[in-house]
Order: structure tokens, then sequence, then C-alpha cells
């Protein structure tokens, strides 16, 4: 089985990172930071907040999910906000996506709020909302189930330092966790978590026997050349012990993106 995790940066490189999704033959496809905009009839919208400009795909998760057919596509906003087509403001989704290829069942899941709540009428203040995806699969292969889980932390303005949200973010995804997850089967929990490696996040999932595949293998940098600042992790990808792990990647080439992806194989 392959598992792949992106924050997909709302598809500002939008035609490699088609290729790449068309490409990669992910059995699970875990991506962040999607795109979701009714009755919009451009392709490409702006997001401004302040000085920060961001071209963004109208309808990014419908362009993944036309590109994967054999998958089950699954959409959780956080939040509808303003993004610009030209001069007049629309209103556009923004949250996780997951696909599963159809061969894996999907025989348990839930999504929740990790931080905050659904936003209706704009994205709110820093630190925004966030949530999280768990999903129970059927591995027929395999004979067993797996859970996946994938979450997009919430984004300090102060920096990515623990804070009591970050402790309660934690906390809430653990219990969001425990709802599908059955414990003594297999478990992967992955995302753009914007933390640094010694969060008490870490903590926390080490209380499901979750460790971290991107530290322990020393990796130290997920984010890409797009990404120019200081404090290069904020992709992270862990497993249980029961995870028979064939290999783990963070995918330094191509740049869909201004994080990289996780590419994990399990038997």
């Amino acid at each position: 089985m392959r598992i792949v995790s992106l924050n997909a940066w709302g598809g500002k490189l939008h035609a490699p990172l088609l290729h790449y999704l068309a490409e990669i033959k992910a059995d699970v496809l875990c991506l962040q930071e999607i795109t979701r905009s009714a009755a919009v009839a451009s392709d490409w919208l702006v997001y401004r907040d302040g000085s920060h400009i961001l071209p963004q795909r109208a309808n990014l998760f419908a362009e993944i999910k036309a590109i994967l057919p054999t998958h089950d596509a699954f959409f959780a906003p956080t939040a509808r906000g303003e993004l610009f087509d030209g001069d007049a403001s629309v209103m556009s989704e923004f949250g996780l996506a997951t696909f599963v290829r159809a061969s894996l069942p999907v025989i348990g899941q839930a999504t929740d709020f990790v931080h905050g709540d659904f936003s209706s009428d704009g994205y709110g203040p820093h630190p925004r909302s966030r949530n999280a995806h768990c999903l129970r699969l059927f591995d027929y292969r395999a004979k067993r189930a797996i859970t996946v889980a994938q979450l997009h932390g919430l984004r300090d303005l102060a920096g990515k330092g623990d804070t009591p949200a970050r402790r309660g973010q934690a906390d809430a995804l653990v219990a969001l966790i425990r709802r599908i997850w059955r414990e003594g089967e297999p478990l992967v929990v992955c995302g753009d978590f914007n933390v640094l490696p010694e969060s008490t996040m870490f903590q926390a999932l080490a209380e499901l026997g979750l460790s971290d595949l991107v530290t322990f293998r020393g990796h130290t940098d997920t984010r890409t050349s797009h990404y120019t600042k200081e404090g290069r992790y904020a992709d992270y990808m862990l497993v249980t012990a029961d995870v028979e792990v064939r290999s783990f990647e963070v995918v330094e080439q191509p740049e869909v993106s201004d994080h990289r992806a996780l590419l994990l194989e399990i038997e």
C-alpha cells in the first residue's frame, strides 16, 4: 500500500502538481490546503491577507478528483472565506481532501474540528480553525484493517512553538483517532502539523504507540525551494510498530508545492 501526504498550497503550482498526483499511484492520498468554490467559472482566484497574496485554483478538489477516477474522494472544509476573481469577491471553501483507491473500502470514518469550528462567512482570525480526517480501511490483500488519519495543524503567527491551543489540538486529534481506530490494528497519521519535532503533539500521539518517520530517519527539511523562511519542519508521518515499512521518502523532486510530499510504502 502506498500512502502519500502533501500540503497542496492551494494548487499554486497547478500543472506539476496534477501531473505528480496522477503519476504517483497513491492508494491513499492525504492532501491539505485544498480549495472548492461553488458557482465560480474562473480557474484561478487570489487569496489576500494583508501583504500576503497567493494565487489559488478555484476548484482544486474537483480537478484532482477528475484525474483519480478509480479513487473515492472526500472533502472536509474548515471554512468558507473570501477570495478574489479580479476585483470581484467570491466565497471559496478551504480544507482537507482524502482520496482512497476504490479497492480499499472505507469501513469507518470521522472528521471533526481539532481547533475552533466551521466558519461559513470568513476564514477568521489567526489561529484559524483546523480539522482532521480519520478513515479505517480494509486491505483485502493483507486481510486486515488499517486506519489512516490526516491533519492540517493550526498556524500561529508567533511561530511553531507549543501553545495551549496546540496542546488542545493534539488531545482532540487523539480523541478523534480513538473513535475510529481499533487498538491492535495498524495506524498511520500524517499531514502538515505546523509544529516543531519537540512539540507536545508527538507526546500525545505516542500514547497511541505512534512514532514519526521524518525525524526518526534523519530528515531535517520538509519544505521546497518555494519556501524561503527558516524552520524547515512542517510535515510528518507517524506509524505504529505493526506497520511494516517497506520504504519512506521525503520527496525532493519534483517540487509541486512549497511543501515536500511524504511517501510511505507498507507491506
